[in-house]
């Protein structure tokens, strides 16, 4: 009479062999006020710590336009020009919190970002939110457009 419960062996499981430790490498440090580098007196780059090199790296991203330099993946860069030409302040709000949020989440440094509050001017926004990473102190970051 054949099993009506028929026995099978458990398949092994695949341990995980990836890594989560993330890591906050050096960076040169660049001056967002002259649009270039900081370089010291005898002409080498400055160098930033993790942490700040990681700030300097959301504050760019935000402020890249996605998909309008070759240079970059499509993964870098936001769409907050797109954002800020919505229809009300409500819609500009919540795409400019999705666009920050999106571009921010996908570097796997960055553990969530909150806080946001904006100033309209204009045509113009200024955006204040807190970017919070896997290791070290969350930051309060700025970015006009």
């Amino acid at each position: 009479m054949p099993d009506l419960f028929p026995a099978f062996s458990m398949p092994s499981l695949v341990e995980n062999e990836s890594s989560n430790d993330v890591q906050y490498p050096e960076s040169p440090l660049f001056d967002f006020a002259t649009g270039d580098f900081v370089i010291d007196g005898a002409g080498r780059f400055v160098m930033a710590d993790g942490h700040t090199a990681w700030a300097q790296w959301c504050q760019k991203a935000v402020l890249t336009e996605r998909f309008a330099c070759l240079a970059y993946s499509s993964d870098y860069g936001s769409e907050i020009q797109t954002a800020i030409r919505q229809p009300t302040r409500a819609a500009a709000r919540s795409e400019l919190e999705r666009t920050i949020t999106e571009t921010l989440l996908a570097d796997p440094r960055t553990q969530m970002v909150t806080d946001f509050e904006y100033e309209f001017e204009g045509d113009s926004v200024t955006v204040s939110f807190t970017a919070v990473p896997v290791i070290g102190q969350e930051q309060r970051m700025e970015v006009s457009v």
